[in-house]
């Protein structure tokens, strides 16, 4: 496992968070959490994304969908 801390931009309007985050050998995100004020993690198991406490669910929804298409259907179809 190794820790770093990186610079990650807001997925909704692109401000940049500082991020801790721990990796698995293999790339895998173990941990993430947001070490900068205004800043929270959305979550996702393949990266560290981050988004501005001002922005509603339905704004970083959005801005997830387009950023990554087809990854809600993927993750929804992991649940069943």
């Amino acid at each position: 496992m190794s820790a770093q801390v990186e610079q990650h931009g807001c997925i909704v309007c692109g401000k940049t968070h500082t991020l801790k985050v721990t990796y698995a050998p293999g790339g895998k995100v173990l941990k993430c959490e947001v070490t900068s004020l205004g800043g929270r993690r959305v979550f996702d198991p393949r990266r560290p994304i981050v988004a501005c406490d001002t922005h509603s669910a339905a704004e970083i929804e959005a801005a997830y969908a387009e950023h990554y298409p087809g990854r809600q259907d993927e993750e929804e179809d992991q649940d069943d």
